[in-house]
């Protein structure tokens, strides 16, 4: 099989993962004892794969476009948690819920959001330069959204020294990612070096696919006593698709981007970085095992969706003008 396969049919790999980990954690009584121990080295292990195929270097890159760049942070980070303010008054009155999705749908994603934009014939060039952009502007963020949007004193929920472990999961691995490239480009080109961080490319999926397994193998007994929740997560994810869809094609018209300009801005407000926010999501107190879940959901109707996107992007919201006579 090729990467290029592998990531194509990535969301088939995601939902055989979550019904192997119910299934698995149905029949395990202490699943949660031996497998949570494991989740933070195989996070840790997912964001080193994953932060070596971003292009880190290339930040200069982005500002070169400032139109696309200004339009694609106004629409992440202004008009997104707009959308998700305005979605959370229609969910239930329950803080674990409305904390996991603000938590999950106010970052944008910056890895499968580049292979989808590819597959969606939108701009790969700014889709590959703006990632980096992306990734640092919502580290920043994040917790500002999380107390503008909801109603939890995140000092009580999660303390300083819980949050850490958390953090740190996510720098090291930033940090050893951007050594790894720095090093690779350093060796003679198809040399050793060069190949350790191509081979790096085949390992996001199938990490992905067992840190799901994983999640889903703990927290069988949240699943279980949640559906109702999880329902719920669906129906808003769906809703946040459809919004952000249109929220692009909108802000696209606005600022004239060119279509696949316009196209790379669908994808990137439509796609979300769950597995960003998941150690944050793990590293939350006893009670709130529902909020991984939530994350999990979402990421799954997401992957679900841009099999969708993929077509409607191109040929429906922003198709190719006809040529005129």
């Amino acid at each position: 099989m090729s990467r290029d396969r592998l990531e194509r049919h990535q969301v088939w790999w995601y939902l055989a993962a979550l019904l192997v980990g119910l299934g698995l954690g149905s029949r395990w009584d202490d699943a949660d004892r031996w497998v949570e121990p494991a989740l933070w080295p195989l996070l840790a292990l997912l964001l080193y794969a994953t932060f070596t195929q971003l292009p880190l270097g290339s930040l200069g890159a982005a500002f070169a476009d400032r139109r696309f760049l200004v339009t694609a942070l106004a629409g992440n980070f202004v008009v997104v948690p707009a959308l998700v303010a305005a979605l959370l008054p229609l969910t239930p009155d329950d803080p674990m819920l409305r904390f996991g999705l603000v938590l999950v749908l106010v970052v944008p994603c910056t890895d499968w959001f580049i292979t989808f934009a590819q597959l969606g014939r939108a701009d790969a060039v700014r889709a590959t330069a703006f990632a980096p952009v992306s990734l640092l502007v919502q580290l920043m963020l994040l917790p500002a959204y999380l107390w503008l949007l909801t109603d939890v004193d995140l000092g009580v929920v999660v303390p300083a020294r819980e949050v850490w472990p958390a953090v740190l999961v996510v720098l090291v691995p930033l940090v050893l990612a951007v050594l790894t490239v720095r090093v690779g480009r350093g060796g003679a080109a198809g040399g050793p070096r060069e190949a350790w961080v191509e081979r790096l490319g085949w390992w996001p999926v199938p990490l992905l696919a067992t840190v799901i397994l994983a999640v889903a193998t703990a927290n069988v007994g949240a699943v279980r006593g949640s559906l109702d929740v999880l329902a719920v997560v669906g129906l808003v994810a769906g809703a946040y698709l459809a919004l952000a869809l249109g929220a692009a094609r909108l802000l696209a018209t606005l600022v004239r981007l060119p279509l696949e300009q316009g196209r790379t801005l669908a994808f990137t407000m439509g796609t979300r970085n769950s597995f960003i926010v998941l150690p944050l999501a793990l590293a939350l107190p006893a009670g709130w095992e529902i909020v991984p879940i939530v994350v999990v959901t979402q990421s799954l109707v997401e992957l679900l969706a841009m099999i969708v996107y993929v077509w409607l992007v191109p040929q429906v919201v922003f198709a190719d003008r006809p040529a005129s006579a």
